[in-house]
């Protein structure tokens, strides 16, 4: 049997003005959601569509207290853990 995997992911748009932070067991498929503009909200309202950090948790509750703690710090942090991993901001969609 496949173990699960939860994923806290940002992303953000072309001129990375607006950093978007969410958790999905499917990042592949969610970020694609994102980029294809699926599902309304915010990430289609403000045009998010490039995957610039993820990690990967091993259980759900774990993940989620995670992504509370990302999206309870500042954009200057969130800026930091993606600068930390990936200093040229480059969508990381095609490598997953």
């Amino acid at each position: 049997m496949r173990e699960k995997q939860y994923y806290i992911y940002l992303m953000t748009n072309k001129d990375h003005n607006v950093i978007y932070t969410g958790i999905t067991n499917d990042l592949k498929r969610r970020a694609c959601e994102h980029k294809e503009k699926i599902v309304e909200g915010f990430t289609k309202r403000y045009n998010i569509n490039k995957l610039v950090f993820y990690e990967i948790c091993r259980d759900v509750e774990n993940a989620i207290v995670r992504e509370k703690q990302i999206k309870a710090g500042s954009r200057a942090k969130k800026i930091a853990i993606i600068n930390k991993l990936n200093p040229e901001w480059n969508d990381l969609y095609e490598t997953l």
